[in-house]
């Protein structure tokens, strides 16, 4: 393959191992969006706070704090095809459990975040295990592919989760994501292959493995830089997800356009993951790194003066559309991470993803008890602005770092 040609989805597709990988991620997340939205809309119907309906979405974002860094460190310790079945299996149980009847909210709630913890070693182990199934640039169109699918998995979740409501109820929602869980664990244990672990010397010591995955990730300049950046665009950019509810109410829409608020920016980074992932070539993608993360915030900043629902989806839309900027930073870090430590340093960097977005949603949650939906949806536009633009400068000036072997892939 040519060193500045982009693979083909075909190619990605050839691989059998990407296939089941794919798939299992897909069934997961879709069944993750259908228990989040209808949570998060039977807490506001019940409640009509705003802020307990963004605290009710950010349970899944959370959880991170306690699993990333810690649990994560299993991933690299242990098989990983072992860990992400081990984790899909105890996650189905558990949300399982919140199917049944009698269950106070504050239950549904505690039972959700407890599922979640299993999240973050199940991600770092699929994020490690990706790299050693997909060569080249082969690895960068599945990223794309990846983002793509965590999506389209949003919009299906989203869109469709107010309807399920309706339809099943919240419980028959919750059913459906443990058979999520319980298909991905099959198809991985089937479609998978199984390797040693990555890093099997000693057993697992979780506080200083833990915090080698922090010292990999943040002791090189050019990749502290970009995940700081990475941070503080993703919390601006995802903090309004938390105020679908009322800020719908304020636009005078229904529960279809929570739907539509909550799909519009995964929307627009399916569309981002073609374009970025799929036709342009690496030196390309690299080059608009910083300024993918830039439109992801500028875009949010008309919020305040903006009426219309249409024209707010579209705001929305682009903003996803930059935050595609995470394919070619995510190259980046594998290259430049050895394959023995990139599971503690995906759970590092997605612990801090989710965990800034968590608390970014609650903390706009809170906000708009005082300024209303729109206004804090500008404010986290203009922040995000002026940080993102700070992070990216010094990113971009910061020495790059050195890439690291790739692992063979099949």
């Amino acid at each position: 393959m040519a060193p500045d040609r982009s693979a083909t989805y075909r190619e990605v597709f050839a691989v059998r191992e990407f296939r089941y990988l794919f798939s299992a991620y897909l069934l997961s997340l879709i069944g993750d969006q259908l228990a989040k939205v209808a949570l998060s809309i039977v807490v506001y119907e019940r409640t009509g706070s705003a802020l307990l309906s963004a605290v009710t979405f950010a349970v899944s974002y959370l959880p991170w704090l306690i699993g990333g860094p810690l649990l994560s460190v299993y991933a690299d310790r242990y098989p990983r095809r072992q860990v992400m079945v081990g984790c899909d299996l105890i996650r189905m149980v558990l949300v399982g459990s919140l199917a049944l009847p009698g269950l106070p909210l504050w239950s549904l709630v505690t039972l959700l975040f407890i599922a979640n913890v299993f999240t973050p070693p199940f991600e770092a182990a699929r994020s490690a295990t990706t790299p050693e199934v997909l060569s080249g640039d082969k690895y960068a169109v599945g990223l794309g592919l990846s983002s793509i699918t965590a999506q389209v998995a949003q919009v299906v979740g989203f869109v469709a989760g107010g309807a399920l409501v309706v339809l099943l109820s919240a419980r028959g929602s919750l059913l459906i994501d443990a058979a999520t869980f319980a298909v991905s664990a099959i198809l991985l244990q089937v479609g998978v292959r199984p390797r040693p672990a990555a890093a099997p010397d000693e057993p697992a010591r979780l506080w200083s493995d833990a915090k080698e995955g922090v010292r990999i990730v943040f002791g090189l300049p050019r990749v502290r830089w970009y995940v700081v950046m990475l941070f503080v665009a993703l919390a601006a950019a995802y903090a309004p997800e938390g105020l679908a509810a009322p800020y719908a109410a304020e636009l005078g829409g229904d529960a279809t356009a929570v739907g539509l608020l909550l799909a519009a920016s995964p929307l627009g980074l399916i569309v981002g993951g073609v374009v970025i992932g799929r036709m342009l070539r690496p030196s390309r993608r690299e080059a608009l790194l910083v300024p993918l993360a830039v439109l992801s915030v500028v875009a949010l900043i008309p919020a305040a003066i903006v009426t219309s629902l249409p024209v707010v989806l579209l705001l929305f839309l682009v903003s996803g559309f930059g935050v595609s900027f995470i394919i070619p930073l995510n190259v980046m870090v594998v290259q430049a991470i050895p394959a023995s430590l990139r599971a503690r340093a995906f759970g590092v960097v997605s612990t801090g993803i989710q965990a800034v977005q968590g608390l970014a949603i609650v903390a706009a949650g809170l906000v708009a008890e005082f300024l209303g939906p729109s206004i804090v949806v500008s404010l986290c536009g203009t922040l995000g602005t002026v940080a993102v633009l700070w992070l990216g400068i010094r990113g971009r000036n910061a020495p790059p770092p050195v890439p690291t072997p790739r692992t063979s892939a099949d």
